[in-house]
C-alpha cells in the first residue's frame, strides 16, 4: 500500500447547541442592502513554452476567463453576519482565475513576478476587510468543505498555519474589567458574531445567544453609548486585552534569564564566548525591576555564577553583570577540559528556575559525553549520500524530552545554540527545546578566526534573540466552529489538552501549524470561524491575551474547494507532516507520501472537476505551483537523498520546517532568484525615503543564468550573489568595487558602500530582503571557482541532478500516475 499523508480525526469536544437554521435571526443594526464583493486579483503568471521541448511538447493557446464573482443583493445584514445565501453560492457558473486550466507540461513561466499572494476568501467585502491577516492566521483551504467525505474526495489537506505572536506595527489593545466571551464555549467576542439586538449576541462558534454586558454598551473609542457592534473587539480580527486578575494562576513572577555556557577547551577555541559576553554587555535586555540574572559555565563539571538578590536598582545590577561578562572569557581561557556535562547542568538549571519559571539559554559546542544525557556519535559519514533511508533521525534517549516536559510544567523554556563543526546529535538535543517551547539555533563550522561571516550571523541572531519581545507563562488555545475538529499540532510546545498548548515562553518568531478534520456535516452553515487565543505575561509583569479570529465560507462543490486552495499553506503543512513521517516511519515513506499528495490532488481535479478532458498534466491556476513545490521539498536538505548531507544539517532543516512561520519556510523550500546587474528604480518601493528595486523573480534553473549577468538567490537563511564570468564590468566596479572578474575575492560576504547609484540600489535591495525576517542571512558572493557554487546550484530545483529528477521529468512522472 503506497504512503500518503493522512489526517486522523479524534473524538471531538462535548456536544454543543445545534447550529441555526439557514435563516439567521434579525441582525443589528441594519446596513444598506447588498454586499459588494471584489474578486481576488488575477494571478500574474505569464506563459512561455519550454525552450527545448520535444515535438510532442508544443505550446498551446487557450482562453483565460477573468470573471468576478458578484454577490446578488442581500437582505439587511449586520457587520458580523454572513449572507444566508453564501453557502449556496457556486463558483462554477463563472470560472474565476484561480480555476483557469493550466497544462503544466506546456506552460513554463508559472512564477508570478513577485511574491505569491494567498487567495482571498470568498466573503462579502465588509467581512473580508476585517478578516484576520494571512501572515498571522491562514488556512490551507479558504473554502471549507461541507463534509469530510467531500474533503476526502478533494485529496487536499485541511489545516491552519499561525504566527500568533508576530511583531505587528498596529495592534489594538483593550483595557477593560470585563472581557466578553461566550458563556458556553468561551469564545472571545469578535467581528464574526451576530448581534440579534442591542442586548444580545450569538456566538459564531457554538451559536449560543449571550447577553451584552452593560459595560460593553460603552465604546471607549467613539465615547458613545448603545453601539456595542462598534467596539474595537467587534471591529478587529486581531486584538489584545490587558487581562484582569482572574486570568492569573499566580502573581507575575520575575523574568528570569539563565545562561548555560559550554567552557570546555573546544568551546574556548571557537571564540564564541567572547561574542556572547560582548553581546550581553551591549544590549539592554528587558531591563526592568523584575529581572534576575544567572550564569552557568560547564565543562567536566559546572560552575554556577548566580545573582541571588532581586535588584531593585537596575544600574547596580547591570554594572555587576557587565563586570562579570568582561572577565568571563579569561576565567576559562587556559582550560584543558575537552568534554562537557550538559545533562547535569540542565538538571541544575531546571532546579534553579522551578520556583519562578523563566528562560534558559544553552550554548553548546560538542557532543555531550558525560553524566546523565550522555550521547554517542551515531553518524556514519559514508552514509551521508545514501539514496536509501537515513537512520538516526529520532532521539537516542528520552532524557532531553522528559526534562523538557518537567521544564514546561514549571514554566521554564530552554533555547539551544549549537555551534559546532562536529556531529552533536541534534536529533536528541533538540528535544529539550521542542517540548519546552524553546528555539534551536545552529551554526555549523563556527570559528571566530576562520569564519567571520558565521560570527556576524551569530552576533546578529543573538542581538535579535536578546532584545525581541517575550511572553512568559503562556498558553494558546485554538477554537473552531462546532463540527470541526483539531487533531495534530506542529511546532515547539507541549500539548496540555486537545486544544491547549503549553508555552512557557512565546516569541515573535515562532510559527505553528494544526491539522483539522470535519467531524459533523456543515450543511446548515454558511461560514465557519477559527479563533486562536494566546494568554501570556509580558516581561513587565502584565497579563495579556492576544486573540486572532478568521472566518471562511462553507462550500458544497469540489470546484469551489479547489478554487480556494492556498498552495503555499498546503505546502507548509505537508512539510511539517513529512517531518513527522520521516521520524516515525522513514524518509523514503515521507518522500513517497509528498509525491502522492501532488498526484492524488491533481487526479481528483482531473476526474471530478474538469468537464472537458484534455491531454497533458492539468491543474487549476491556484495549484499550478504545487508539483514544483513538492519537487522542491524532495530536494530540500531535510528530505533529499543521494546528496551528501550531514545528519545534524538535515535534522536542523526539519526543525526549521516545523517551527518557522510560513513566509520563512517557503524561502527554504523554494528560494527566490533575481537578476541584479541591471537594477532600476522603475517599480521600486519607497521605504523610509529609500528606493528599493523590485526585480522580477526568475525560475530556479541554470537556463536562466547568464555569464554576462549577476544573480542573487535568497534562500532564507543564506543569500548567494553569483557573478557570471563575463559580468558587466560596470557592475563589478560600481557594486563590488573590483576592476574585473578575477579580482572578486573568494570569501566576500559584505557589499562595499560605494558612492554609486548601482551600489545604493543593490545594497538597498539586499537590506530590504534581510529586514523581512528575524534572523540574519549571510551573504556569499560567489564565482564559478567558489567552493559554495555547489550549494548555489543545489537550489536550482528545476534542473536534473545525479540523484534527482528535473522539474519536467517530475511532471512526466506525475502525469503518468494521474493518467492511470
Amino acid at each position: 500500500m503506497r504512503p500518503v499523508l493522512v489526517l486522523v480525526p479524534i473524538a471531538g469536544p462535548p456536544q454543543q447547541p445545534a447550529p441555526p437554521a439557514r435563516h439567521m435571526g434579525l441582525s443589528y443594526p441594519s446596513l444598506p442592502p447588498g454586499y459588494q464583493n471584489t474578486s481576488a486579483s488575477p494571478m500574474q503568471a505569464q506563459t512561455q513554452p519550454y525552450s527545448h521541448a520535444p515535438q510532442s511538447y508544443q505550446p498551446f493557446v487557450h482562453c483565460t476567463h477573468h470573471c468576478a464573482v458578484l454577490f446578488p443583493p442581500q437582505p439587511s445584514a449586520g457587520p458580523a453576519q454572513l449572507s444566508p445565501s453564501l453557502a449556496g453560492l457556486s463558483l462554477q457558473s463563472q470560472t474565476p482565475e484561480t480555476l483557469r486550466v493550466v497544462n503544466l507540461l506546456q506552460e513554463r513561466n508559472l512564477l508570478p513576478p513577485g511574491p505569491v499572494t494567498p487567495p482571498t476568501p470568498c466573503l462579502p467585502q465588509d467581512l473580508q476587510k476585517i478578516n484576520c491577516h494571512p501572515e498571522v492566521f491562514r488556512s490551507t483551504l479558504t473554502s471549507i468543505p461541507q463534509t469530510q467525505s467531500l474533503l476526502n474526495k478533494a485529496k487536499l489537506p485541511l489545516g491552519l498555519l499561525l504566527h500568533p505572536f508576530k511583531d505587528l506595527s498596529q495592534l489594538p489593545v483593550v483595557t477593560s474589567s470585563t472581557i466578553v466571551r461566550c458563556r458556553s464555549c468561551r469564545t472571545y467576542i469578535n467581528p464574526f458574531v451576530t448581534f440579534l439586538d442591542q442586548r444580545r449576541w450569538k456566538c459564531n462558534l457554538c451559536y449560543r445567544v449571550n447577553d451584552v454586558p452593560e459595560e460593553f454598551m460603552y465604546n471607549p473609542v467613539t465615547r458613545s453609548y448603545g453601539e456595542p457592534h462598534k467596539r474595537p473587539e467587534v471591529q478587529n480580527a486581531t486584538i489584545e486585552f490587558i487581562a484582569p486578575s482572574e486570568y492569573m494562576l499566580r502573581p507575575p513572577q520575575p523574568a528570569v534569564y539563565l545562561f548555560v555556557l559550554d567552557v570546555s577547551h573546544n568551546a574556548v577555541e571557537t571564540g564564541y564566548l567572547d561574542v556572547v559576553c560582548q553581546s550581553l554587555n551591549i544590549v539592554k535586555m528587558h531591563q526592568d525591576t523584575l529581572t534576575l540574572g544567572n550564569f552557568f559555565c560547564m565543562n567536566l563539571s559546572y560552575t554556577v555564577l548566580r545573582f541571588k538578590t532581586l535588584f531593585k536598582n537596575v544600574f547596580l545590577f547591570v554594572q555587576l553583570v557587565q563586570d562579570l561578562l568582561k572577565s568571563l572569557p579569561q576565567m576559562f581561557g587556559k582550560t584543558m577540559e575537552t568534554q562537557s556535562a550538559l545533562g547535569p547542568a540542565l538538571q541544575a538549571a531546571f532546579k534553579l528556575l522551578s520556583p519562578t519559571g523563566g528562560r534558559v539559554s544553552v550554548f553548546q559546542t560538542q557532543l555531550p559525553k558525560l553524566g546523565v544525557g550522555a550521547l554517542k556519535s551515531r553518524e556514519d559519514p559514508n552514509q551521508r549520500a545514501s539514496a536509501k533511508d537515513i537512520p538516526n533521525l529520532s532521539p537516542a534517549t528520552d532524557f532531553y524530552k522528559k526534562l523538557a516536559l518537567d521544564c514546561s510544567g514549571q514554566q521554564v523554556a530552554v533555547d539551544l545554540f549549537l555551534l559546532s563543526s562536529q556531529y552533536c546529535d541534534l536529533a536528541s538535543l533538540a528535544c529539550i527545546s521542542r517540548y519546552s517551547a524553546g528555539s534551536v539555533y545552529y551554526y555549523p563550522s563556527y570559528q571566530q578566526q576562520h569564519n567571520p561571516a558565521g560570527v556576524e550571523c551569530f552576533q546578529k541572531d543573538l542581538k535579535r534573540y536578546l532584545t525581541r519581545k517575550i511572553g512568559l507563562e503562556a498558553v494558546m488555545r485554538i477554537r473552531c466552529t462546532k463540527g470541526l475538529s483539531i487533531h495534530t499540532f506542529h511546532g515547539n510546545f507541549f500539548v496540555r489538552s486537545t486544544d491547549l498548548l503549553s508555552l512557557p515562553n512565546v516569541n515573535p518568531d515562532a510559527g505553528f501549524a494544526v491539522q483539522m478534520s470535519i467531524e459533523e456535516n456543515l450543511v446548515d452553515m454558511q461560514s465557519v470561524s477559527f479563533q486562536a487565543a494566546l494568554l501570556y505575561t509580558s516581561s513587565k509583569g502584565e497579563r495579556r491575551i492576544r486573540v486572532h479570529t478568521m472566518c471562511l465560507p462553507v462550500v458544497n462543490s469540489l470546484s469551489d474547494i479547489f478554487a480556494g486552495a492556498d498552495v503555499q499553506a498546503i505546502t507548509g503543512l505537508l512539510a511539517s507532516m513529512a517531518v513527522d513521517r520521516s521520524v516515525t516511519s522513514s524518509l523514503s515513506d515521507a518522500r513517497d507520501a509528498m509525491t502522492n499528495a501532488a498526484i492524488d490532488s491533481l487526479t481528483s481535479y482531473r476526474t471530478s472537476v474538469l468537464t472537458i478532458q484534455q491531454p497533458g498534466l492539468l491543474a487549476p491556476a491556484c495549484l499550478r505551483l504545487f508539483p514544483l513545490y513538492i519537487l522542491a521539498l524532495l530536494k530540500q536538505k531535510a528530505f533529499r537523498t543521494g546528496t551528501s548531507t550531514r545528519l545534524d544539517d538535515r535534522v536542523f532543516a526539519m526543525c526549521q520546517l516545523k517551527y518557522q512561520p510560513l513566509a520563512y519556510v517557503m524561502l527554504m523550500i523554494h528560494p527566490a532568484l533575481y537578476r541584479v546587474d541591471d537594477l532600476t528604480d522603475e517599480g521600486a518601493l519607497n521605504i523610509s525615503e529609500r528606493a528599493v528595486p523590485q526585480p522580477r523573480v526568475q525560475q530556479l534553473s541554470v537556463e536562466k543564468l547568464s555569464r554576462e549577468g549577476a544573480f542573487l538567490m535568497d534562500a532564507g537563511s543564506v543569500i548567494y550573489l553569483w557573478i557570471g564570468r563575463n559580468c558587466n564590468p560596470d557592475f563589478l566596479t560600481q557594486v563590488l568595487g573590483v576592476p574585473d572578474y578575477a579580482a572578486v575575492p573568494q570569501n566576500m560576504n559584505i557589499l562595499p558602500e560605494l558612492d554609486t547609484a548601482e551600489s545604493q540600489r543593490t545594497r538597498a535591495f539586499v537590506g530590504w530582503l534581510r529586514e523581512q525576517r528575524p534572523f540574519f542571512p549571510i551573504l556569499h558572493v560567489i564565482r564559478d571557482e567558489s567552493p559554495l557554487k555547489a550549494s548555489f546550484m543545489q537550489n536550482m530545483i528545476e534542473d536534473r541532478t545525479e540523484s534527482a529528477l528535473s522539474y519536467y521529468e517530475f511532471l512526466l512522472h506525475v502525469q503518468q500516475q494521474v493518467s492511470k
